[in-house]
């Protein structure tokens, strides 16, 4: 009997022992139920930004290899970060336009100029593994990033909370993004540049041969659409985290965004709607989320001009009106209602709110570099230093003219017709090497190329059209917000303090 009961005991014991933990079951499902889990998903059509660690020959078939020069954000998080290395090839290769190839012509080259448009199809994380991507064939942009120095990298120091696209991530995320980044506290335009002054000289020297190989050059900026949407998973968020979502922003606080409009001065309008996405979220100084990835700004263009003759530029502003989150924020904040804070004090409709924000520096992708100025303009920067290539084009030129014996010791009896040094430059002005040996024929075929070349250089340098101001979609820009206006009636005030 006593045998029995210690029997019945355990059998109950183990039971019970069974059943606590499925009891708690359905409270544990009930708590992962209400904790909000946001989709890290990088969308189609969002840009890779990239630049080529090595020159590319322009072949078909050719590999590619490039860094990320900005990292990848889904909502609040970094999904990929800066430095991560891609590789790809070159999927196919056109022939240029034929002003482009009759500009060549003039100038002596006859090389069948073309372009390479690259397409990348891995991407491999710092952690070793390779994430499979799909990008669109897309052409280098004319602009070229230059790697910091080491030393550079090891005195940089971190810039505003609130500036740039380093003042749009976490404590935590900023220490993961690599220098690459930390140079965008000096701007973009310190950021992506032409050639330097080495590598311009070589491109000119290689331009006067008749034929020569063709490569993307080392640091050629890409900005590779993906094709088919990258998916992280999900990860779980507090809704005491997105309590300031939507809020007011600090004064002046900068977002990184890419445009979605693409704009040009020769055709834009006033009053074209204007579309922006912000590609890197923006915090508050407590690290609390304001605007995620893939917020929307939209405004207007209130000024553009066409570029005119005697270089002189085109121009072009723009500003944003409105900020629209993204729906599922919408979704998220109904779903899991968190506290409002009273300071900073959302608006009425979280979702699109009213802004002032003007451009505070970009990336154009004409031929003309560009320069914004204090209010948000943007004009094509034409170089002050183009009227010093008439000046040698004309002294070339009267060189290759002076057909003087008396000024050549090397003239001789050949009756003048000696001036080998003058007619080699003058020839080479003109029609690159192939002039520089045709010149040789005569004095008058070496004056003819000089004052070809001359007529040429004042042309391109002095009377012809300025640059237009041009951006592309998904062109990089960072904007500057100002203090929202809240709708009227809205029971919400500003957290900005008011003017004295």
């Amino acid at each position: 009997m006593i045998g029995s009961t210690v029997f019945m005991k355990a059998v109950l014991g183990i039971l019970a022992a069974a059943f606590i933990p499925l009891a708690s079951l359905p409270a544990q499902t009930a708590a992962d139920e209400e904790t909000p889990k946001i989709s890290l998903s990088v969308p189609s059509g969002a840009p890779l930004r990239l630049y080529l660690t090595k020159p590319v020959s322009k072949r078909a078939g050719a590999p590619v290899e490039a860094k990320l020069l900005e990292s990848v954000f889904a909502f609040d998080r970094e999904v990929i970060p800066a430095g991560t290395v891609a590789q790809g090839e070159v999927s196919r290769v056109q022939p240029l336009g034929k002003m482009q190839r009759f500009r060549a012509i003039v100038n002596g080259d006859f090389t069948p100029l073309r372009r390479a448009e690259v397409q990348f199809t891995t991407v491999t994380l710092p952690d070793g593994r390779k994430l499979p991507t799909h990008t669109v064939e897309t052409v280098g942009l004319n602009s070229i990033y230059r790697e910091p120095s080491k030393k550079k990298k090891q005195n940089a120091t971190p810039p505003n909370q609130n500036g740039g696209v380093l003042g749009t991530a976490k404590q935590a995320t900023k220490d993961q993004i690599s220098g690459a980044l930390n140079s965008r506290s000096r701007g973009i335009a310190d950021l992506v540049r032409g050639p330097n002054k080495k590598e311009k000289f070589v491109d000119f020297l290689w331009s006067k041969l008749p034929y020569h190989p063709q490569y993307v050059r080392r640091g050629t900026r890409f900005d590779a659409a993906l094709q088919d949407p990258l998916e992280f998973g999900f990860e779980p968020v507090k809704p005491a985290d997105l309590a300031e979502l939507g809020s007011q922003p600090l004064p002046d606080s900068v977002v990184h965004a890419r445009l979605l409009t693409a704009l040009n001065s020769a055709s834009a309008t006033q009053g074209q709607t204007v579309q922006a996405m912000l590609s890197a979220p923006l915090f508050s100084p407590g690290h609390k989320l304001l605007l995620p990835e893939g917020t929307e700004l939209i405004g207007t263009v209130v000024m553009a001009k066409k570029a005119r003759s005697f270089h002189r530029a085109g121009q072009l502003r723009f500003n944003f009106q409105r900020v629209d989150l993204p729906p599922e924020v919408a979704n998220l904040r109904t779903a899991h209602p968190a506290p409002v804070p009273t300071e900073p004090a959302p608006m009425a409709d979280p979702t699109s709110t009213k802004v002032q924000a003007t451009l505070e520096a970009a990336e154009g992708n004409g031929a003309t570099p560009i320069k914004v100025d204090s209010e948000g303009g943007v004009q094509a920067k034409e170089s002050k230093t183009r009227f010093i290539a008439p000046v040698i084009s004309l002294l070339i030129a009267s060189r290759a003219a002076d057909n003087d014996a008396g000024h050549h010791h090397d003239a001789g009896d050949t009756g003048g017709n000696a001036n080998i040094s003058g007619r080699t430059l003058g020839g080479g002005m003109g029609l690159g090497l192939l002039g520089a040996a045709a010149s040789q024929s005569s004095r008058y075929v070496g004056m003819a190329f000089g004052y070809y070349g001359l007529a040429w250089s004042v042309y391109s340098n002095v009377v012809a059209r300025g640059g237009e101001v041009q951006f592309e979609k998904d062109a990089m820009m960072d904007i500057k917000l100002g203090a929202r206006t809240p709708p009227q009636g809205s029971r919400f005030r500003s957290a900005a303090p008011a003017a004295p």
